[in-house]
């Protein structure tokens, strides 16, 4: 069953987030993710939403969105991220 990764990411340091930048996708490509969105100018129909920047990316499991997101190349990405930002992530499970 499909899993869906959704980050809500406040960035305050757009510096130290762009090197998280440049290293996304090449770690990302050696997954079996699906990046499906990014984005930066929310249209917000309810509630609040104090993120700049809302990510969604479709893995095939669950146990393949935490061997990505457990990976120690993305790990060591990811400081770049932890320094740079802070952000709510999830793991929503599809419907099939």
């Amino acid at each position: 069953m499909s899993v869906y990764l959704i980050a809500n990411i406040e960035i305050h340091d757009r510096e130290e987030y762009a090197k998280y930048e440049a290293g996304f996708v090449q770690v990302f490509e050696a997954f079996e993710g699906k990046l499906l969105a990014v984005d930066e100018a929310q249209r917000v129909l309810e509630g609040d939403w104090p993120s700049t920047r809302t990510v969604v990316i479709e893995f095939p499991s669950d146990e393949e969105a935490r061997r990505w997101y457990d990976s120690p190349a993305y790990q060591a990405l990811a400081k770049h991220r932890f320094s740079a930002s802070v952000g709510d992530v999830a793991l929503v499970s599809g419907l099939g």
